[in-house]
């Protein structure tokens, strides 16, 4: 038996910037929900998909190099690191005007799911917006991406809307936008 290891969670820094960028966010999953669409409103059916649906996510194209646009964004980052090297991270920001945490993007290494990562990542980046006075913490995902979608409500998330057109143009075309939110209060 291998020793445990220890994980550490810390506010990211520049240098963490490549391995951040390294982080394989892709999935496979073997059910998507499908959104159904009615006269009085939409809901979600679980659907098996065979084969089962790999998805990697694309580039960003707005994403450039350039920290100092990151930095006028206000985007907090927050990184979980294993014998020196980065397995996951959360990017968030909080909208003031109606104080909402926005979950940017969470992603943890393929070899590192499954073991609270996500969840430790998304409890600091919650306690982060409740120290600037977030009321809610909010985030948008796909509807193929079930893994996610399953950690999120595991997290205390619950569907709050969707989008059907969001990602019209895009190479996620056909896909729905989910939003989700949770509460936040002493702590996050």
């Amino acid at each position: 038996m291998s020793p445990e290891r220890h994980i550490v969670y810390r506010e990211a820094q520049p240098a963490d910037r490549e391995q951040i960028d390294a982080i394989d966010d892709s999935f496979t999953t073997d059910t998507v929900y499908e959104v159904v669409v009615g006269d009085e409103g939409f809901a979600l059916r679980l659907a098996f998909v065979d084969p089962p649906l790999v998805k990697v996510f694309p580039d960003d194209e707005d994403d450039e190099d350039d920290e100092d646009d990151e930095v006028a964004e206000d985007v907090h980052r927050e990184v979980a690191v294993e014998d020196g090297t980065v397995c996951g991270f959360v990017a968030v920001g909080v909208e003031e005007w109606h104080r909402r945490l926005v979950i940017h993007q969470i992603a943890v290494a393929s070899t590192h799911r499954g073991r609270g990562v996500g969840a430790a990542l998304m409890r600091r980046a919650c306690a982060y917006g409740s120290r600037l006075g977030a009321r809610t913490a909010w985030l948008e995902t796909t509807n193929v991406n079930v893994p996610a979608i399953r950690a999120y409500r595991r997290m205390g998330f619950s569907l709050c809307g969707l989008d059907t057109t969001l990602y019209r143009g895009t190479s996620s075309e056909g896909e729905t936008a989910l939003f989700m939110s949770k509460a936040l209060g002493a702590g996050g």
